[in-house]
């Protein structure tokens, strides 16, 4: 509604009206709300009154198109784009496009929004997940012209001045700010098209086989507009390679003080870090080490127990945080004060040390599973790396010989089970998960079973049940086998 793209409340309000022309498109939207409302606490009622557990999901973000946004703007920074910065999931980061929050003004009036949510919630779960607890300490904020993750900053944060940059023997340059597009790595990137490059995208400049981007298609979103339409993978090809070109700086200038500066995140994979010499990375890699791992641990320690102690004893939910990727070492020790349960995945340990977590090391407060929506299944995860999977095989499973190509029902109940075994007071496993334990009621196609991928923005919530309700009634084996897993790991307490 482009008339009413500012919220006017008493403009609203007579439009919801029953007498005003707009009613009858308005109030089908009460009537579902309303009735989804009855249904949720019609299913959690029967659930508490059957001993069942529902636990809700509390995603960091909101759209910008939401009816937050619209009714309390001044809540989020609406110039800005929320994001991660690259992990296991995506080496460019992740750019899911909605707005950060605007703390300072939350805090004003004791983070009232957030203390609606979390009410609302409980009166429907009785647990919770934080989806990307990190946000509550510190959010990758990626600039709008921005189209993947990698000239992101964390907000807050620290900026770094070039005093205290040259302080660790790197000298500050102009050009470190601005992209390296050197000839000597054109053909690289380019391949066949990189002549087409240079007569349309990029222009010499005044140093000898040094280019520039041209004004036209110098921010990502330029390219992105360009690009607008052409699927072939040609022009994929060369898109990408030029989003490539536009992140290739060795640091970001912050969002607020012009004269100050962020080390760019993963860098280090980047033509620009290459082209420094031995002495300069070495400046370089202390100073990221300091500013990425050390410098933020009390300062974002402190954003986080200025907000989540309130929000997290608003009610009587128990709560999960999802604490994977990127962790600074202030996010246990909040988690841990805080009585909140992390999240523990054996395929992306927290001990650095490890290429598989220690089911027997978890922490008791946490919650343990095989996968997430994120990620592949088990059986998807077994044959994407068989080299890993043989090593899963032989060191975490104890199995001698050759691992099986695919995931048999057998081996995939043997994860379970180990799961089950684990230290965590909760694990919690996908349906496919549980399913893959037998050969009759698994997905026959694996690649079925994935429900996001977070780095293609056209793959996610596509997951459909192969199965009924009614035939998952009938499935006893499944049902009977699922049963004495938890009975035999002592899962479920004995009445």
């Amino acid at each position: 509604w482009p008339r009413h793209n500012v919220y006017n409340a008493e403009e609203i309000e007579k439009m919801c009206q029953p007498g005003s022309v707009d009613y009858p498109f308005i109030s089908i939207y009460f009537y579902i709300q309303f009735n989804l409302h009855l249904q949720l606490l019609e299913a959690t009622t029967y659930a508490r009154e059957n001993g069942v557990v529902l636990k809700g999901d509390i995603p960091i973000g909101i759209s910008r198109n939401s009816v937050e946004a619209w009714t309390e703007p001044y809540y989020f920074n609406l110039n800005g784009q929320a994001g991660a910065p690259p992990d296991d999931f995506s080496v460019n980061g992740q750019n899911w496009g909605f707005p950060t929050y605007n703390w300072d003004v939350m805090e004003q009036d004791g983070y009232s929004w957030w203390m609606k949510r979390f009410r609302k919630m409980a009166e429907y779960f009785d647990a919770y997940r934080i989806d990307h607890i990190l946000g509550f300490f510190r959010i990758w904020e990626i600039p709008m012209h921005a189209v993947h993750g990698l000239l992101g900053q964390f907000v807050p944060a620290l900026p770094m001045s070039r005093e205290e940059i040259e302080s660790y023997g790197l000298p500050f340059r102009e050009e470190f700010l601005k992209p390296y597009i050197h000839e000597y790595f054109l053909g690289q990137v380019f391949g066949p098209h990189t002549d087409y490059v240079k007569q349309t995208f990029i222009e010499p400049t005044d140093t000898w086989e040094v280019y520039r981007m041209r004004d036209e298609f110098d921010t990502q979103r330029k390219v992105e507009a360009f690009f607008a339409g052409k699927t072939d993978e040609d022009s994929i090809w060369i898109r990408d390679g030029l989003y490539a070109l536009i992140s290739d700086v060795l640091f970001v200038p912050d969002r607020q003080e012009a004269d100050k500066y962020h080390p760019r995140i993963s860098v280090q994979h980047d033509f620009i870090y290459r082209s420094l010499n031995d002495w300069e990375k070495a400046a370089f890699n202390r100073l990221y080490d300091q500013y990425y791992y050390h410098r933020h641990n009390q300062f974002w320690q402190q954003q986080a127990m200025n907000k989540l102690p309130q929000l997290t004893q608003s009610t009587r939910m128990l709560v999960c945080g999802e604490d994977l990727g990127m962790i600074p070492d202030c996010v246990p020790w909040v988690m841990n004060d805080l009585r909140i349960l992390s999240l523990e995945i054996q395929r992306m340990p927290k001990n650095p040390t490890y290429e598989f977590g220690h089911l027997n090391e978890y922490p008791y407060r946490s919650v343990c599973t095989i996968s997430t929506h994120d990620m592949s299944t088990l059986r998807g995860w077994w044959e994407e790396d068989y080299q890993q999977t043989q090593r899963y095989y032989n060191t975490m499973l104890g199995h001698y010989g050759a691992a099986p190509a695919v995931a048999t029902p057998e081996l995939c109940e043997e994860v379970v089970r180990n799961h089950l075994y684990s230290n965590s007071i909760l694990c919690i496993l996908s349906l496919q998960d549980w399913l893959a334990i037998d050969g009759k009621w698994r997905n026959p196609n694996v690649q079925e079973e994935r429900i996001n991928i977070p780095a293609n923005p056209r793959h996610y919530w596509r997951y459909r049940m192969h199965l009924t309700l009614e035939q998952l009634m009938k499935a006893e084996s499944l049902n009977e086998k699922i049963k004495e897993l938890i009975k035999q790991t002592g899962r479920k307490p004995e009445k």
